[in-house]
Parts: structure tokens; C-alpha cells; sequence
């Protein structure tokens, strides 16, 4: 039989999926699929690379949030397991799975990997501290919500809950100088949050910008400048309303293979919804660099 790995988080979302796993044994079973689960317990106590190790699985299953997924992919390229991911979405919010169309349909998808359809898509990688990313890294206003929501109004609410912490940290709307050069082309802005996307679903949004590809081997860089309220009130209902921002004046938009993000004052990043290191960053693209269920 074919062997899959399934990394779960049991926290994430509203801690049903534990509830859930009989039932996917069952039906990875039905197609010629054994899992061998491993199930996180978080706070740097996991060595998911060690466990993908072992098992030399023919596939990975993430079920999780964005960070789930994230430590995974991270994970699987520690350990040289290149191998096809699958993602169970399960948490609060599932950007990438979004923007792969990969859904609660649970009984499609796991037909599509027992076929094996698989794509390559693109990853990004932070040089100098050995992070990948698979959607998002960012800095600056707003970025940093998905640390400060409570895990259970998160799982009440879900996006709603950062929605609403967001629109409370709007008062305090503080910009900072952002030096950017991409592809070794100089940029200079002040700004109030910048994100650097693999995807153009970002936080629940379900499309920052138009032709954002997971599969061209560049990132997209979008930076809010600094602006009147009411104009980043304007922006900020674009995004929640599903609309494309890049077109937009006070919007800073670059495609690029590799940036280098500079700031005048300390920030930390925010990648894939987890904490990150403090800037400045040195980002650039790992074209195709892993395979997808999809």
C-alpha cells in the first residue's frame, strides 16, 4: 500500500479534526492509502523533519492552519523529502489551500491524490535565517493580528475575529520608512505594511492583485503608503471585499525574483501567520521548488 504522512495540529480552528481522523483512515484505505499520523504539540517540541525521516512517506498530508502548513513545508525541505503536499484545511484560515481551490470536499480530494494529480508551485525563502515560505511574508500595520486574537475567539469567530481586531488597531495607524530594492532596482516609500506574496489570497483576502502566480518564480511585493484615513479606510474595504489593490495610487506593487527590505526603526515580520525575524529581510524565489496535491 502507498504511505502518506499526516502531520495534524489538534488546536487549530475548532478543534474538530482529531474528531475526524477514523474517517480519514477509512477512506485513505478505500483508495490503497495507509496514513502513519504524527500529531504536533507546538512550542518547539516537534521534529516533524525527524519524523518525515523515518517514515520516508510518498506523500505529505498538512492539517492545520497556515502555520501548520508552513512548519511542514519547512520540514519536508530540512529533510529532503521531496515529495507531494496535501493540505487538509482545518484552520482558522487556509490561504494557499484557498487559492488552490482545495476545499471542505474531503472525498474529491483524497480521489485526486490517490490519482496523484500534482502540481509544482513556487516557494519563497528568508536568506540568512533558513526559513521557507509558501504565501506570505509581511510587515508593518495590521500584520501582526493573527498573534494577538485569542485562540478562542478565533475559534468562535474565526476571520471575523482578526477582522475586528484589525479595525480596533486603525486608530493607532503609525507609517515607517521602507527602503526596497528588487531585483537591485531602488525603491524608497513610507509606508503603514508592506506583504510579500507566493498567492493573492492574504489574510482571508481573497485577491490583493491581479496575475500573483504560484508557479512564475516571482513574488509580488505590495506596500501600503502613507495615506489619509480615509483612503486606508478605502483600501482596507477593497481587500475585505475580495477587490484587486494594486492598481490603486497609493499602492506600491513590484514583481520581482529577490528583494532586500530595509526600515528605519525595528520591526518584526510576519510569515505564513507566524512570527518572523526582525527586518531587514533578504526574500527570494525557489521557482517550483514543491510539488502539491491539488
Amino acid at each position: 500500500m502507498k504511505k502518506l504522512g499526516l502531520i495534524y495540529n489538534p488546536v487549530s480552528g475548532h478543534a474538530l479534526f482529531k474528531g475526524k481522523i477514523d474517517f480519514l483512515i477509512d477512506l485513505f484505505q478505500r483508495h490503497g492509502i495507509v496514513l502513519t499520523p504524527y500529531r504536533t504539540r507546538g512550542g518547539g517540541k516537534d521534529d516533524l523533519g525527524r519524523f518525515l525521516r523515518d517514515i520516508r512517506p510518498e506523500g505529505v498530508l498538512a492539517a492545520g492552519g497556515d502555520g501548520t502548513v508552513h512548519a511542514v513545508v519547512n520540514a519536508m525541505l530540512e529533510s529532503d523529502t521531496d515529495v507531494p503536499l496535501g493540505i487538509l484545511g482545518s484552520g482558522t484560515s487556509n490561504d494557499f489551500a484557498t487559492h488552490l481551490g482545495i476545499h471542505g470536499d474531503w472525498e474529491s480530494y483524497v480521489e485526486r491524490i490517490a490519482a496523484d494529480e500534482s502540481r509544482r508551485v513556487d516557494l519563497g525563502l528568508l536568506e540568512g535565517h533558513g526559513q521557507y515560505f509558501i504565501n506570505v511574508v509581511s510587515a508593518g500595520m495590521l500584520t501582526g493580528i493573527a498573534h494577538e486574537v485569542k485562540s478562542t475567539y478565533k475559534n468562535a469567530l474565526g476571520k471575523v475575529a482578526y477582522y475586528l481586531k484589525g479595525i480596533g488597531e486603525i486608530p493607532r495607524l503609525r507609517s515607517f520608512s521602507l527602503r526596497i530594492a528588487a531585483d537591485g532596482v531602488q525603491y524608497e516609500e513610507e509606508a503603514f505594511l508592506f506583504v510579500i506574496a507566493n498567492s493573492p489570497v492574504v489574510a482571508g483576502m481573497k485577491q490583493i492583485g491581479h496575475d500573483i502566480a504560484i508557479d512564475d518564480g516571482m513574488l509580488d511585493l505590495l506596500a501600503v503608503k502613507k495615506t489619509g484615513l480615509p483612503q486606508f479606510m478605502s483600501v482596507a474595504a477593497d481587500l475585505f471585499s475580495g477587490k484587486s489593490v494594486t492598481e490603486r495610487e497609493n499602492i506600491l506593487h513590484v514583481r520581482a525574483k529577490s528583494f532586500e527590505i530595509h526600515t528605519e526603526e525595528e520591526l518584526c515580520s510576519d510569515i505564513d501567520g507566524e512570527y518572523g525575524p526582525l527586518l531587514p529581510l533578504r526574500v527570494r524565489t525557489l521557482p517550483l521548488a514543491l510539488s502539491v496535491y491539488c
